[in-house]
């Protein structure tokens, strides 16, 4: 465990990592006694103050714990919670059946005022607003009205060469001419479903799946056939073959790099074996990569399309939870698959909103993004580590919970039993929202799981309304 602290450190904040890290490497051990206030500023030459804000700073971490009339002794490490558990699940396809309590859970989601752990989104603390809204101006004061001008179904030809550029880090070699702007990520993965699968096909997903991507499935009239997922390593390779041999499988739809919800990461080599077992059965894979900057490993995971070298694999992405959830900038690299791609791209919505694409292609062309995904992976990756420490801390004993290693949200698997949809409506009452885990599957194996969004700083406000939420888990359980 690490603390957070910031680049430029105040003298509280350095002398509180220096005691966390005698925590970590083991010289300071669970329940010893940490020198008095006052002892500890003549040692390190600092005011009463000074040490009091670290030992206030460290026990807000869980670092350490005060006893009344005793001390300040360093608290004891909790056991890490188990992982959610992989489930079996039927070997035949079926089409999506969209719960009637989606569009009930999701307008709950959006409403003002309510702590925000449902919507897979960054809040705007974290996203590059200031330099947006300096562009954006920029662009409205120049002669040549460009913002009001239609763009081309492939989009801007500055922003395609800025995507070129980065492709290098997902371990590509992608030209401008090979990618086409969409209306955010949904409708790169829709086009892509719409070209890759005639109509009544079936679609390779993981379980739990992006409810919104079974949402899209069920409204193109396509079946599902989930196949079981690791937690960390991602689509068993195994099952997926199985299919593949029997023919039942018309096209894969997988997020390899931090699915959504279970933020896994399938390792580089079950990539390149993915996409030798679709390379033999010339089957596509949709790759769904809108997490893949988002990482909280050494380097940038590889995508499934860098191994592609037929042209199967249909990359889709987007800026929303990166730099503009708004502006709805999205963007695919379809392989063989461009040419009708395209078509329909321009049969089905024309051309993308020009001036986010013109403010995203000047940013990206202006060096910043690279220091700001630093920045905003460093706080998304502390973000998590303060929910798992919370979900340790107020929910109930036997609650399973994810160890994504990119992403920006936690799934959490409660006792068999437990009616998670029934603790969303007790939460809301309450003014918490989340989403329920039974409308990622067309299976009933998630009733009992919950997706937290971790993309909201942890306020007071907000590490309370956890708190309540873990005591209503418990209330349920009863």
């Amino acid at each position: 465990m690490k603390l957070n602290t910031r680049a430029k450190k105040l003298r509280y904040e350095t002398l509180a990592e220096k005691i966390s890290d005698k925590i970590n490497e083991g010289s300071l051990l669970p329940g010893d006694k940490l020198p008095s206030v006052r002892r500890l500023s003549v040692q390190e030459k600092l005011s009463v103050t000074t040490v009091l804000t670290a030992y206030e700073l460290l026990e807000k971490n869980d670092f350490i714990l005060a006893k009344p009339q005793s001390g300040y002794f360093v608290k004891k490490k909790r056991e890490p919670m188990p992982e959610p558990k992989t489930y079996q699940l039927p070997a035949a396809a079926s089409f999506v059946n969209i719960d009637n309590t989606v569009s009930e859970i999701l307008s709950g989601v959006n409403q003002e005022n309510i702590a925000p752990f449902g919507a897979a989104l960054p809040s705007s603390e974290l996203l590059p607003v200031n330099a947006l809204n300096k562009i954006t101006g920029e662009l409205c004061r120049r002669s040549d009205n460009a913002p009001l001008k239609y763009e081309s179904p492939s989009g801007s030809v500055k922003l395609r060469r800025q995507l070129s550029r980065y492709a290098a880090d997902w371990g590509c070699h992608l030209t401008p001419h090979d990618f086409i702007i969409t209306g955010g990520c949904t409708e790169a993965l829709s086009l892509s479903l719409r070209i890759a699968v005639k109509p009544g096909g079936t679609v390779a997903v993981e379980s739990p799946a992006y409810y919104g991507v079974l949402m899209i499935i069920a409204g193109l009239g396509l079946k599902t056939l989930e196949l079981p997922t690791h937690p960390r390593d991602g689509a068993i390779l195994s099952e997926l073959e199985k299919h593949l041999k029997k023919g039942t499988i018309d096209a894969c739809l997988l997020a390899p790099n931090f699915n959504n919800p279970l933020g896994s990461l399938m390792p580089d080599e079950n990539k390149e074996k993915l996409y030798g077992l679709l390379k033999r059965y010339d089957k596509p894979l949709i790759e769904d990569d809108i997490y893949g900057d988002l990482y909280f490993t050494k380097s940038r995971p590889l995508t499934v399309k860098s191994f592609d070298k037929k042209g199967i694999v249909l990359l889709c992405s987007s800026f929303t939870k990166s730099i503009a959830p708004g502006y709805r900038i999205g963007y695919t690299s379809p392989g063989r698959y461009k040419e009708k791609l395209e078509k329909l791209k321009f049969m089905n919505t024309g051309s993308t909103n020009t001036m986010g694409q013109l403010i995203i292609a000047e940013y990206l062309s202006r060096g910043g993004y690279d220091r700001h995904l630093q920045k905003l992976r460093q706080l998304l990756f502390e973000q998590i580590q303060t929910a798992q420490e919370l979900v340790n801390r107020y929910f109930p004993a036997g609650t399973r919970v994810s160890r994504p290693q990119g992403g920006l949200v936690l799934w959490l698997e409660l006792s068999a039993g437990t009616n998670a949809f029934a603790l969303y409506k007790r939460a809301l009452k309450e003014n918490i929202s989340f989403i329920p885990g039974h409308i990622f599957s067309n299976t009933t194996n998630y009733r009992h799981c919950l997706r937290i969004s971790c993309g909201a700083l942890w306020s007071e406000k907000n590490r309370a309304a956890f708190a309540k939420l873990g005591d209503l888990a418990k209330e349920i359980l009863k």
